[in-house]
């Protein structure tokens, strides 16, 4: 078992910190989290499939590049700035055989959105799996705290970009494409430090169960993923050390979880495997009950 594989066992994170912003760095985590098992073998379930990834990067993004790359997908990384991680994850996505096309800007701008899915579409010529991930947090002690500018910025780039890329790539989505987005357990029991961020995910949950209804009859399958603490760079970017210390350790199966864990959801999530699957949400979470 190799080292990234006995990060996986991690119980909670050591203490550790980088500058503070919405996005952090991958490469500076210790340890580094694990982005595929080295048990996890690929069965061709997307075998000439492309996806589009916002977030792509790094943390989850990281990992769904990464899954789908070894089960034949090319992967389209949408991701704002961290250049770095965006290259190290278009290696893994190379060394699966696979085709990965880099794409930086703003998902939160509508006119980035439809560049993104213009760019895909000149790359590979299709869409058959949107991945919309992408998310910033800003913790703050009060609702008072959060400014205006941070409400809106939290709101266009976890919930505003789902609708803009969405819409731009829906036209060219057949039947049997699949939308997957990422919300949170914090949609389902609430966060005192995270109240905007809590809200996006959970204007996620509703965005996800009604896109299902209103694409069913194009036989396009919506669903969605919510992660429990997860170890990715926006854990030592936006909180301070000694609170990622504890980070995860209060979860029933004892440890952090890692982008590992989430990969293989939505590999399924992508396949013909969950073909009478739509509307729902996967929790995983590391053992939390979670009502709906």
């Amino acid at each position: 078992m190799s080292a990234n594989e006995n990060a996986g066992n991690l119980k909670t994170p050591p203490a550790q910190q980088q500058k503070q912003d919405s996005h952090g760095r991958e490469s500076e985590m210790t340890p580094a989290p694990v982005v595929i098992r080295e048990t996890y073998k690929g069965a061709g379930k997307l075998l000439g499939r492309t996806a589009i990834v916002t977030g792509g990067d790094s943390g989850i993004g990281r990992s769904v590049a990464a899954h789908y790359a070894r089960e034949g997908a090319d992967v389209a990384i949408v991701y704002l700035k961290g250049h770095e991680d965006a290259e190290e994850t278009k290696k893994m996505v190379e060394a699966e055989g696979r085709a990965c096309l880099l794409l930086s800007g703003d998902i939160g701008d509508e006119a980035f959105a439809r560049e993104s899915v213009r760019r895909t579409l000149e790359k590979f010529g299709k869409i058959d799996i949107v991945v919309n991930n992408a998310a910033e947090q800003h913790p703050q002690q009060s609702i008072e705290d959060i400014t205006a500018e941070q409400l809106e910025r939290t709101f266009r780039t976890n919930i505003f970009s789902m609708f803009y890329l969405t819409k731009a790539a829906l036209p060219h989505l057949a039947e049997g494409a699949s939308v997957i987005n990422t919300t949170s357990v914090n949609a389902y029991r609430g966060n005192k430090e995270l109240l905007d961020y809590s809200s996006t995910k959970g204007a996620i949950v509703s965005f996800t169960r009604s896109l299902s209804m209103s694409l069913a009859e194009k036989k396009i399958r919506v669903n969605g993923v919510a992660p429990g603490p997860i170890w990715t760079p926006l854990i030592p970017s936006t909180y301070p050390a000694e609170d990622v210390k504890s980070f995860g350790g209060s979860q029933p199966l004892g440890r952090v979880g890692q982008p590992a864990d989430l990969g293989p959801a939505y590999v399924y999530l992508a396949s013909a495997d969950s073909s009478y699957v739509s509307g729902q949400i996967i929790h995983v979470n590391g053992g939390e009950v979670i009502g709906g």
